[in-house]
């Protein structure tokens, strides 16, 4: 299987590698808009009748899995059932990508679940589609090497054709940065939503910043912040420090020391 080389020269290639997509969501959609120019994209979503997308072959969940590579665009919660279901159908040397928003519960779930004989590449996009509006070229990407070597080659044609900033690491090392990262943001997003309306007349360029933030992450479905905040491992401990120290502040505001 070529994802480099071959494929950033895909104008000059005849044969155009399969890839199957499954799951067909807002995130599906961003990928397929991206990858289409380099592979014949297969994809199938458990809705009755996705929307048409351009370069996209809507197909059944055997014809998706027999692809080369196979890039698992579901919940995290859904995972370990849409594995069941791919397993019989997966061959011998694919390549199968989660793009989960944890790392640690996917990895398992894909080595407890997923054929010996498959390779398993872990990945998060560090954006969504509200922060890919411009492009993703320059944005980041996290790649969890997990079984195999197509990991990469896999980085490579995310660094050289879709131009994005590659992050080698483990589940374990991501989910721990991610924790705070991405769980405090969609902590505080998520606390602020609630206290709207909130101003718009007389604002601060640091108040308008956080709500550029929050605007990136409020219209992300609610299996996003359930598995940023509950599926990983980390959050639970990083989110109970935040609001102990910001009981603490409130506690010093309310009683502030003699002085």
């Amino acid at each position: 299987m070529e994802l480099s080389g071959g494929v950033a020269q895909a104008s000059h290639v005849l044969e155009i590698p399969e890839l199957g997509l499954i799951g067909f969501g807002a995130f599906g959609r961003l990928m397929a808009r991206h990858l289409q120019p380099y592979f014949r994209l297969l994809a199938h979503d458990s809705a009755e009748a996705p929307a048409p997308a351009e370069g996209v072959t809507f197909t059944d969940l055997a014809r998706a899995a027999a692809c080369p590579v196979v890039v698992l665009a579901v919940p995290v919660d859904q995972l370990p059932a849409v594995i069941a279901a791919l397993r019989p159908h997966l061959r011998p040397g694919t390549v199968v990508v989660d793009v989960g928003s944890v790392k640690v519960r996917p990895t398992e779930a894909m080595l407890a679940g997923l054929p010996p004989d498959v390779e398993i590449v872990g990945t998060h996009p560090l954006f969504g589609p509200q922060s890919a509006r411009q492009g993703i070229a320059g944005l980041k990407l996290a790649l969890c090497p997990i079984r195999g070597r197509s990991a990469f080659r896999i980085g490579a044609f995310l660094r050289r054709v879709l131009r994005l900033r590659v992050v080698l690491t483990t589940p374990e090392a991501h989910d721990r940065e991610m924790a705070v990262a991405q769980g405090l943001t969609h902590l505080i997003a998520a606390v602020l939503v609630r206290m709207e309306p909130l101003p718009t007349r007389m604002t601060t360029r640091s108040f308008g910043l956080l709500m550029q933030a929050v605007g990136m992450v409020r219209h992300d479905p609610p299996g996003v912040f359930d598995a940023i905040e509950r599926a990983n491992p980390y959050a639970a401990e990083v989110r109970a420090r935040f609001l102990d120290l910001t009981a603490e502040m409130g506690r010093a505001l309310a009683h502030p020391a003699e002085g």
